[in-house]
Order: C-alpha cells, then structure tokens, then sequence
C-alpha cells in the first residue's frame, strides 16, 4: 500500500511534494505481469497473469482481471480500465501470487524493507523496571511508515515477558508474535513483538523483539520525522 498509505506520493499526507502541484483524488493503474490464482470452495475461480494494479488514494492496493479471467463471482468494473474488473478480497477463500499465499491485499513492487544494525539507543520501562536498555539496536525502515527499533533477546528482560495469543500478518515481514510486560501487577497487554519465522525479505529481523512505546515509558531514538525542507 505504499504509494497511497502512510506518508506515499498519492497520500493524503504524502512527504514530498509534486512540482507542479497535484491536486484532487488521485488513481495510479499499473500492469502486473505475475500469475494470481484466487479459489473458493476448493475450486480455482481465478488464474491469469493479464493483472493490473491498482492504487486508489484511501483504499488498499488491489488487484484488477479481465473481465472473462473472472469465473463465477461478483465484481464490479474498473472505470480507469476499460475490460477490466475487480473482486472483493473476502469474496475468495485464499489469494496466491506465483504461489505465495496472500493475506489482506496483494505486496506492492514499491514497497521495501531495509534493516540495519545501529548505535540508536532504545529504552523501554514497565513500572519503573527496565525491560530494555541498549543502544545495540536494529533500525528497520519501512516504505511510508515510520522506522522501528528491534533488539535481540539477551537485551530484554524476557522473564518480564509473558507470551500472548495474539498474532498478526505482514506481507513484507511474516507474522507477528506479542508478549505482554508482568512486572508486579502490572499487566502491559501486547507491549512487545517478534517475527520467528520472517519472510526472506525481512531476515535481518528474525527472532528480534521491538516495542509499543505508546503503551509504555521510554525512548527510542529514531529520525525526525522529515516534513518539508524550505526551498
């Protein structure tokens, strides 16, 4: 999602700017030459590599067929693309993109992941208890979001660390694992998260723990937002 999300050249709150200036909604139509296969009910309702990305300001990325690739499901056309329809993401059981299984919405060719190891400090506290303190950090920068500190686990206290049941997805690092801060009585639901098992692109952070720190007191010592430079 990454040209329309977060802070992307067809966001709303995009960081850069266009010169001249472009004003209004804005859709970005793409072709996607990868084999996508999409099946419901054990059967295979869609398998063609005639795709098309879109990229709506405000919605996710999302695919787009020709309109007889499509076989037994509700669409609805795509104005910008004559011939071409789109299908709901839910209206299938599961999505494959050369087969990858997909979750959410398909990856985006501009998205990226870029992991390194750093000297920026990270600070985490729960009840006045230290869970992380090291400036042996790994910085992860993540198209049009915000960077994230990650940390190896011999610099968390992880007997402070209760695992949680809750999982998330990422279709650029894999899923998530939480943990929970205990310290006393002092419960921080799903403070901390690790990828065990990342995706190949997001190796350099597997088994790594990073930290809502909106949950919790502390510091991480990231780049200032950008914003606009003067010209």
């Amino acid at each position: 999602m990454s040209l329309v999300a977060g802070d992307g050249p067809l966001s709303t709150e995009r960081a850069g700017w266009f010169a001249p200036e472009i004003t209004g909604a804005l859709v970005y139509v793409e072709p996607h030459p990868r084999r996508v296969q999409a099946i419901r009910a054990q059967r295979c309702v869609i398998d063609t590599e005639e795709v098309l990305l879109v990229h709506r300001q405000g919605e996710p990325l999302s695919y787009a067929f020709r309109e007889d690739a499509v076989r037994g499901l509700p669409y609805r056309a795509l104005p910008e693309a004559p011939g071409f329809v789109q299908v709901a993401w839910d209206a299938v059981d599961t999505w494959f993109e050369e087969g990858r299984q997909l979750v959410h919405y398909p990856p985006n060719p501009y998205h990226r992941i870029d992991c390194r190891p750093t000297r920026r400090a990270l600070r985490v506290e729960v009840a006045g208890m230290a869970l992380v303190d090291t400036d042996d950090t790994v910085i992860l920068f993540e198209t049009a979001l915000a960077p994230r500190l990650y940390v190896t686990a011999n610099h968390v206290r992880t007997d402070l660390l209760q695992a949680s049941t809750t999982s998330t997805y990422c279709n650029y690092k894999g899923y998530a694992s939480y943990w929970s801060a205990v310290v006393g009585d002092t419960v921080i639901p799903d403070l901390a998260w690790a990828y065990l098992d990342p995706l190949p692109e997001s190796a350099a952070i597997s088994g790594l723990f990073s930290f809502d720190l909106s949950r919790a007191a502390g510091f991480a010592e990231l780049p200032k937002p950008a914003g606009r430079l003067p010209l």
